[in-house]
């Protein structure tokens, strides 16, 4: 099962931290360990690190319109989204 980390620039990390939808977006898809990190010089950058068991589900489901909704309701700025898969 790979780990992969996803990182990002928020609007809010305070919200972004305190929202639930990472758990109701990646939890069906069978994501696991889900952690989430925040830089100190730059609080709007953050990152989540997870274990994805399927990496092409997890593809397909960020394609889809309720990734673009977790994402926007989370605040997160999407076309700075970089995902890193553990070689």
């Amino acid at each position: 099962m790979p780990t992969i980390i996803g990182h990002h620039d928020v609007k809010d990390s305070d919200h972004w931290l305190a929202s639930p939808k990472r758990e109701e977006f990646f939890g069906p898809l069978g994501v696991m360990n889900i952690r989430t990190f925040v830089d100190p010089q730059n609080p709007t950058h953050v990152a989540v690190l997870m274990d994805v068991p399927d990496m092409d589900a997890l593809i397909a489901a960020m394609q889809t319109a309720g990734a673009a909704e977790a994402m926007d309701n989370d605040g997160v700025l999407a076309d700075t989204l970089v995902i890193l898969v553990e070689a």
